[in-house]
């Protein structure tokens, strides 16, 4: 499945290249400069946070995991993974280090579902940090009122469907 999804990004990138190259030739070079800086400027930051989340996930004691977000916690652990997903600052490699760490250390998948849907909709550094400085303030909370059932939503879906 891993390769099947691997094959199908580097033909959505090809088929991208393509449609660049059709442009013409120095909108190819520009992005291919682009995507390389970006993805060199990136690949110490993924490294960083694949390392780290296996010593997060060495480190969260497993004894604490299990019991508040663990399968058998059910809606407490849902409502604890959200309000984990919305404190968690920084970026991807941040936020889903922190899920896979907790899913190694014992947590349930609807709650780690709930968890890195309550991190993408609601960080609170970021609607605080970046939203509201540049969007209208009425419009940034509007935004994360309607999103606020989403992670149970989601957790609930999980649960409905199996186990992932």
């Amino acid at each position: 499945m891993t390769l099947a999804i691997d094959i199908l990004l580097w033909l959505f990138v090809g088929v991208l290249a393509l449609l660049a190259a059709l442009r013409g030739r120095l909108l190819l070079h520009d992005g291919l400069r682009t995507g390389v800086i970006e993805f060199l400027h990136l690949l110490p930051r993924i490294g960083i946070g694949v390392v780290g989340s296996g010593y997060i996930a060495e480190v969260l004691p497993k004894a604490l995991i299990a019991p508040w977000l663990g399968p058998e916690s059910g809606l407490t652990g849902v409502l604890i993974a959200i309000v984990g997903g919305a404190l968690t600052p920084g970026g991807p490699v941040v936020g889903f280090a922190v899920g896979a760490a907790a899913l190694k250390g014992g947590a349930g998948a609807p709650q780690v579902i709930a968890y890195s849907t309550a991190w993408a909709l609601y960080a609170v550094h970021r609607l605080v940090l970046y939203e509201v400085p540049m969007m209208p303030p009425r419009i940034v909370w509007l935004r994360a009122f309607v999103c606020l059932p989403l992670p149970l939503i989601a957790a609930a879906l999980a649960i409905m469907i199996g186990k992932p």
